[in-house]
């Protein structure tokens, strides 16, 4: 039998500086000097706007007095506002307005799918079973990154097999990611006590691989990103859905606290436009859904012609999904596309999709007109 020969053989599961300084970086909430002028010296200014509706954002570990700073330099002339933040499975607050974006079970398809919820601050001062029901979503959301950490250490052989095959790459590379992923499950296991939860997510991978670029180059490690990815895809497509909530148990949760509900990237959970959730909008554009959005907004016209009282139609909404801890991360392939995106930039200004929206008389400012309003009834 011949014996396999890998490029990085003399590698070790044993921890080294290097590693440590690593996790430590790419785990640490702490923002240097640098990385704070990244953040409220945005380099895109919008003076010609007026109407700043952002409801769905992730400020992930960004202070938010940052972001406010962030905001009122892009928008140096905005009149109206509503913003509200939605991080994964974490309410947080902005101004007068909480806001999350939740990981649930819809039964009636089998698919996971997320929504956005939105309150006023003072409605869920007490919202302990709300609370509680985010913190379990949040936890067993978090558990993704395990899964994904076994599937490449123990290993889960029939998930890498696959990864292989839709990536082609080499033992070499499975060899080199195994021993890295092993080391990063190692640092995850001796920092726990004092690891942050908003890191525990399967981006901690890649980051910790971006960071070895000056070791091993640039190509090598943007093919084990390849192979990563096509491997965390597989986890996800393989995540148990059975302990989520359900759909209508949020929905009815949220309700009962006098919340809102908007559904976000309508290309991915599009079976929702079927179902009769009780909702308040969908979010018919995103920086990674656009497809489809013209057709999305004439389904909705034609679903609000028959729905007659006014505080029931569905409202047209865009979501920008910046995530601001991409903001000070140095630029890669990977999350390029995501340094991109910034709070309240959408594309209520493109003339195709103006065209579709003036037929339903939506423009931004009646949208942040109706929402708030909605929000802030009994």
């Amino acid at each position: 039998m011949t014996q396999t020969m890998y490029k990085h053989s003399n590698l070790t599961e044993e921890i080294s500086e290097t590693d440590e300084e690593i996790f430590k970086k790419i785990t640490s909430t702490v923002l240097s000097d640098d990385q704070i002028q990244k953040i409220i010296q945005p380099e895109l200014i919008v003076p010609n706007v007026q109407s700043v509706l952002a409801i769905h954002w992730h400020p992930e570990y960004i202070p938010m007095e940052l972001i406010q700073k962030r905001i009122e330099t892009m928008f140096p002339h905005k009149t109206n506002e509503l913003i509200i933040p939605t991080q994964h499975n974490v309410l947080m607050e902005y101004g007068k307005y909480s806001g999350v974006e939740v990981d649930c079970y819809s039964h009636g398809f089998d698919q996971k799918v997320q929504l956005l919820l939105h309150f006023e601050t003072s409605k869920i001062k007490d919202a302990v079973v709300l609370k509680n029901m985010l913190q379990h979503t949040f936890k067993y959301r978090s558990s993704q990154l395990f899964d994904y950490i076994y599937t490449i250490t123990k290993p889960i052989e029939h998930r890498i097999q696959q990864a292989v095959s839709e990536t082609a790459v080499d033992q070499d590379i499975i060899h080199f990611v195994r021993i890295y992923v092993k080391k990063i499950e190692t640092l995850v296991n001796n920092h726990a006590d004092h690891l942050p939860d908003e890191m525990i997510k399967n981006k901690l991978i890649r980051n910790f691989f971006n960071e070895l670029q000056p070791i091993y180059g640039e190509a090598y490690i943007r093919r084990c990103q390849s192979f990563l990815n096509s491997v965390k895809k597989i986890v996800k497509q393989n995540f148990s859905l059975q302990y989520f909530y359900r759909t209508t148990e949020i929905i009815e949760e949220t309700r009962s606290l006098g919340g809102c509900i908007v559904v976000p990237h309508p290309e991915q959970f599009w079976p929702i436009l079927l179902a009769d959730y009780d909702i308040d909008g969908y979010e018919v554009w995103n920086p990674q859904s656009q497809r489809y959005t013209r057709f999305i907004i004439s389904v909705l016209h034609r679903t609000n012609r028959y729905i007659r009282k006014s505080n029931h139609k569905i409202l047209v909404f865009m979501g920008d999904d910046t995530h601001m801890g991409e903001k000070i991360l140095i630029a890669t392939e990977e999350n390029k596309e995501k340094m991109n995106r910034e709070i309240g930039v959408q594309a209520w200004n493109d003339m195709l999709i103006q065209k579709e929206l003036s037929i339903g008389n939506i423009t931004v400012d009646n949208v942040i007109e109706e929402y708030k309003h909605r929000l802030s009834a009994a």
